[in-house]
């Protein structure tokens, strides 16, 4: 999930992370100290990849690391990578012979594209599993991580996309909540007017926030991207109807021109929109807690919480095609390479997935939910700690504050209903390459801007098709 924070797609680097990279590739491949490799154990100092970008992220990410350091005697070289930037620094390491020896906070299409590509150290990864026991994680965060018996990843944390509505619009206008295609369309046209928009959600081409939007509509109406046996459904009835309804919703209720996670976010927090597709992430800079991200409607000058006291969440969407509403989520992993300095390597996961779990979810709570919920002696040890952790960066409060004990259970049983195209049929590895170009991304921004749902769900399926193809 995100830019602006983490959670839903692009977002640059910043010029001092891109040095910072520029010198960690060279100093990548694990096991230079003792030049082990991954058959080796004990190396002395590893490379680690996250993907959190904002400075205030990767300096508390720093401070574990160095506790971690300190107890093991391992030095770790952190970088930060941007996620509109991992897929082309990946595939640069790789050619480079200069793979990082861990990476951490990947989404689960990387995780496939790794794995695709033969880049995980899955023994490693498998033995960490075992070591921390995989009865404490969610049953389904190990599904989402594994490709059938093989653990690709070890599942850390989830976020989910929500679509938010201003709730005391919805009862001034005598609107039931936004659950269904008919209703959040019936309430966009009553809300739409000059100055409000009914509803904004991302549809700008070549990015992955567009893609995870329109992925949580699709689901509700049964839209897969494929099946068990590998045939590509973008342009079944299905998905031509999901395509339809969000081209209709933004192209009738929206704001023009291209929205990405930014121009969205800036429309509801401003008092502009009815209604708001969005990550979990927001839920901090909603209630105020952040200073380069604060609501600015005219209400919140004096309240600088107004929209989080007039907001509601509908977790579900459910479309005319589906007999059952759905969910779409995240869950981000850390992960070993291949050739990484496997016993330093297994060392930091563990650590991150446990005497550093709390301090690692605790740097932004609100999309950092556990799916390692405790420890075999304390099997909720960690859910119960995240529920106490306060968000925010520039003020620091507890959600608890700002919304309702539901709101908060919603986000806590995320992990266990999180929905996701092509992992559950079997066809993880080619959810993840489609990453790079994006076709489902571009279908949106062409169903939004005039195109048939149709033609754009006939193009992204022969794209997807095309991928497919290529793939061995």
């Amino acid at each position: 999930m995100r830019r602006g924070r983490r959670g839903p797609a692009a977002r640059t680097l910043a010029t001092g992370v891109v040095l910072a990279l520029a010198g960690a590739l060279a100093a990548c491949g694990g096991g230079e100290d003792d030049g082990e490799g991954g058959e080796g154990g004990g190396a002395e100092s590893i490379t680690v990849w996250i993907q959190e970008d904002l400075p205030d992220r990767v300096a508390a990410t720093q401070e574990i690391i160095d506790q971690f350091s300190s107890e093991s005697g391992v030095e770790v070289e952190l970088v930060s990578v941007g996620e509109d930037q991992f897929n082309q620094l990946i595939t640069s390491a790789a050619a480079a012979g200069d793979l990082p020896d861990v990476i951490g906070g990947i989404s689960l299409p990387q995780v496939r594209t790794l794995s695709a590509n033969e880049l995980l150290d899955t023994e490693s990864v498998g033995e960490v599993m075992e070591s921390l026991d995989p009865s404490t994680f969610s049953e389904r965060a190990i599904e989402l991580t594994a490709d059938g018996d093989t653990q690709l990843a070890v599942p850390s944390e989830s976020w989910l996309q929500l679509l938010f509505y201003r709730k005391d619009l919805f009862e001034e206008a005598g609107l039931e909540a936004p659950t269904t295609y008919e209703s959040i369309l019936a309430a966009a046209e009553a809300l739409h007017k000059e100055g409000m928009a009914g509803f904004v959600g991302a549809n700008a081409p070549g990015d992955a926030f567009t893609e995870q939007t329109f992925e949580h509509v699709a689901l509700g109406n049964g839209c897969e991207l494929v099946d068990e046996e590998g045939e590509v459904l973008l342009d079944s009835p299905e998905c031509v109807e999901a395509f339809e309804f969000y081209g209709t919703l933004v192209e009738d209720y929206s704001v023009p021109g291209a929205q990405d996670v930014d121009t969205t976010r800036a429309s509801y927090f401003a008092g502009q929109a009815a209604m708001l597709i969005w990550s979990t992430f927001v839920l901090d800079e909603m209630a105020g807690l952040r200073n380069d991200a604060k609501p600015n409607c005219p209400e919140c000058k004096d309240d600088p919480a107004f929209l989080a006291k007039n907001t509601g969440v509908t977790t579900t969407i459910q479309g005319p095609s589906s007999e059952e509403p759905a969910i779409f989520g995240e869950v981000t992993s850390w992960t070993i390479m291949t050739d990484a300095s496997a016993d330093s390597s297994k060392q930091v996961v563990e650590y991150m997935l446990n005497d550093g779990y709390v301090d690692w979810i605790a740097i932004a709570p609100e999309g950092k939910v556990p799916v390692r919920t405790g420890t075999p002696d304390n099997p909720t040890e960690f859910s119960d700690e995240w529920g106490t952790l306060p968000a925010g960066v520039d003020t620091k409060a507890p959600l608890s504050d700002f919304y309702p004990a539901d709101i908060l259970e919603i986000l806590a049983q995320g992990p266990t209903d999180v929905s996701r195209w092509a992992i559950p049929q079997g066809q993880g590895d080619l959810l993840g390459a489609t990453q790079g170009e994006h076709p489902v991304a571009t279908a949106v921004n062409e169903v939004t801007t005039g195109t048939p749902a149709e033609e754009a769900a006939g193009k992204a399926a022969e794209a997807v098709r095309s991928i497919a193809d290529t793939m061995p």
